[in-house]
């Protein structure tokens, strides 16, 4: 790859194609993003809004797959295999446990990530001119009954959070969240250090506007990528364009266009859901409910539920099993959702080892990645972007640590 790339080509419009587009950008590459679908938000928009900057362990682990089964959906839990998707799960699934015996490198090249993921979406914040984007209020983490309250605070006790710290809730806390739902807990804490964004909506604005600024081009078409030797370009809308750096973002569809060029990427479609409605209650941080695994955010006026782990194809009909699940939970829970409930499904892109492809393709000149964040895609997606500036031109790296990441 060329020591000093001067033009650069994202594929992918979603927020860690649109952070490491600004982040290029700004090392003064001519940057284009092509986007294949500017109306349709991606998984990274969909999520629940938390910057989870605690969960350094990677979920490739054994203690996954030993819970896998009493977390099944069929046994009220939120994880799902769909028949129809057995074909992309089932291989999934042993390079998963593969995975799970290199837990301790995955874990200590996720912490190392995790380590910059604030700071950077601080300077993002800034660089948006719009500091109110990210609330650092950090999150709760409730539980119903006196027996999964103590086993939840045992297991994170036993768990490291990185940077993060977990500490009981104060009276005045559990009052105030009492005051939020009508219907009892046993317990809570609260996870100090995390975040959220404010207003996805204005975190999308946002970063077009400041996209726009730096003078980043938009192509709007699905991408192909062609190689000829060591080189790939690419064809949209019947055009051809070439450009000394082409970084495929493209979130789940980044497995379909390398494909193309012969690189075989073992992602799968881990699907979530979520329903949103208007409220007027309390504005809180993010809510965990342990026992119903399921996070529930205020952006603006309106409040969302999320959930669900599926492991299927994109292609697939989405399950309305799972939002009439969420609105069962929201109903139980006595949570503010007033008005028209809006429902939402999208698929995280997901490797076997739940870590993050960023870096450079081998066997081509001018391909490199930065792909498959599955549940962190909004954590990570602001430090991505910086790594992918410091790797592709080599500017000074935000944290000495970043030099040596590698995946």
């Amino acid at each position: 790859m060329s020591n000093s790339p001067r033009t650069a080509i994202v594929i992918g419009g979603g927020l860690v194609g649109s952070a490491c587009a600004l982040r290029l950008a700004g090392a003064g590459l001519a940057v284009t993003v092509i986007d294949d679908a500017p109306k349709q938000r991606p998984a990274s928009w969909g999520n629940a809004g938390h910057i989870a900057v605690e969960q350094v362990e990677p979920i490739a682990s054994w203690a996954t797959l030993r819970s896998a089964p009493r977390r099944h959906f069929a046994r009220g839990g939120a994880l799902d295999l769909p028949v129809a998707a057995i074909g992309a799960w089932l291989p999934f699934g042993l390079r998963l446990a593969a995975a799970a015996t290199r837990f301790d490198a995955g874990k200590a090249a996720l912490t190392r990530l995790m380590a910059g993921a604030m700071p950077a979406w601080r300077r993002l914040a800034a660089d948006l001119g719009d500091a109110a984007l990210l609330r650092e209020d950090g999150h709760f983490i409730l539980w119903e009954t006196a027996a999964t309250a103590a086993a939840g605070r045992a297991a994170w006790a036993a768990t490291d959070t990185g940077s993060a710290t977990i500490r009981e809730a104060t009276a005045t806390e559990i009052e105030v969240l009492r005051g939020a739902m009508g219907a009892a807990f046993a317990g809570a804490v609260r996870c100090e250090g995390s975040a959220q964004i404010a207003d996805q909506t204005q975190l999308a604005e946002a970063l077009a506007a400041a996209l726009a600024r730096a003078g980043v081009v938009r192509h709007l078409g699905a991408a192909t990528l062609v190689k000829r030797g060591d080189r790939v370009t690419v064809e949209v809308g019947g055009e051809g364009l070439d450009a000394d750096v082409v970084l495929v973002a493209a979130g789940i569809g980044s497995a379909a266009l390398l494909a193309g060029v012969g690189v075989r990427v073992p992602l799968i479609a881990e699907r979530g859901y979520h329903i949103e409605a208007p409220t007027s209650g309390a504005m809180l941080p993010p809510r965990v409910f342990e026992d119903r695994s399921m996070i529930v955010t205020r952006f603006g006026n309106r409040l969302r539920a999320a959930s669900f782990v599926e492991f299927s194809r994109a292609d697939l009909p989405p399950d309305p099993r799972k939002w009439a699940r969420l609105q069962r939970h929201v109903a139980e829970l006595g949570l503010a959702f007033e008005g028209e409930v809006t429902p939402w499904y999208g698929s995280r892109p997901t490797l076997p080892d739940y870590l993050p492809a960023i870096g450079r393709v081998a066997g081509t000149a001018n391909l490199a990645a930065a792909f498959g964040h599955n549940h962190l895609g909004l954590t990570l997606s602001a430090v991505t972007g910086e790594i992918v500036a410091y790797m592709l031109v080599g500017e000074a790296a935000p944290d000495p640590a970043f030099s040596t990441v590698r995946f």
